[in-house]
């Protein structure tokens, strides 16, 4: 029997999956994924995230603005991502955060609605998922000005350094892991401190249909990724913690619970 895993990262309504959903959903469930995060990263992508968990009792949704689309987030668009996190199915704020590696956004319409965004969080009381990419230091700062009015939240798809990583954790953050570590070119710095993340604090996700593990073995023929997969970051992360694959599961699987405020007895079954 699989360990049940939660991807807490997955892209579900991602034109990639609108042709074989259910195929992929039966391909995750028999890997063991009993739950799934699909992210909001606009007010549509939000809104068709919301409309997946309607339809399929085992995901729950975030709403938010990724920081790509951070020039777009008008007055409008910002109301209607509050609407929808009055929706118990939507268990998170964001994506949203800072991304200066391509700034596809200006960086002060970023900021900007990084902090609108952490602002309703604390309306809301619910969880942040956050992204950062060469950003560090400008993300922390701001986070840091409302960390202690937060509930929590993650660093989702983790891929810089150990101080970045440290400073997360000082803030009581998760951090969480996809096929980023899986990848001998980018992620391999990961390896050496990734057994550094407390059990209580990491979680895993795919990303999906991003950041396909390149060590899976077989090479899937395709490249997009998919929930089935984060089998494998799992086995990579076990690895370099230097922990049981299953007690790494069960531990990512209860604090994806425990975040979230996920149903327990729904999440908790392995296949």
């Amino acid at each position: 029997m699989n360990p049940a895993l939660i991807d807490i990262g997955a892209n579900l309504g991602h034109e990639s999956f609108a042709h074989d959903l259910p195929d992929v959903l039966a391909r995750a469930a028999e890997a063991g994924i009993v739950h799934y995060l699909v992210t909001g990263t606009t007010l549509g992508a939000s809104e068709h995230a919301l409309e997946l968990c309607r339809t399929h009792p085992h995901m729950s949704a975030t709403a938010g603005i990724h920081p790509h689309e951070a020039q777009h987030a008008d007055t409008d668009v910002l109301k209607g991502i509050r609407a929808l996190l009055d929706n118990p199915l939507v268990r998170a704020v964001g994506e949203t955060g800072l991304d200066f590696n391509r700034d596809f956004s200006p960086r002060p319409a970023q900021e900007k609605v990084f902090a609108e965004h952490l602002t309703m969080a604390v309306e809301t009381g619910k969880p942040v998922f956050l992204h950062q990419r060469d950003a560090h230091a400008r993300f922390l700062p701001i986070l840091r000005e409302y960390r202690d009015q937060l509930s929590g939240g993650v660093v989702h798809c983790f891929t810089d350094e150990r101080q970045a990583m440290y400073d997360y954790l000082d803030l009581d953050m998760h951090i969480g892991i996809t096929g980023w570590i899986c990848d001998e070119r980018r992620g391999h710095h990961l390896h050496e401190f990734v057994s550094d993340i407390p059990a209580h604090r990491m979680l895993l996700e795919t990303d999906a249909p991003y950041l396909l593990p390149r060590s899976l073995r077989p090479k899937p023929k395709t490249r997009r990724n998919e929930p089935a997969w984060l089998t494998e970051v799992l086995r990579v992360v076990a690895e370099h913690c230097q922990r049981p694959a299953a007690q790494v599961a069960a531990d990512t699987t209860a604090n994806a619970i425990r975040l979230f405020g996920l149903p327990v007895t729904e999440c908790s079954a392995g296949t």
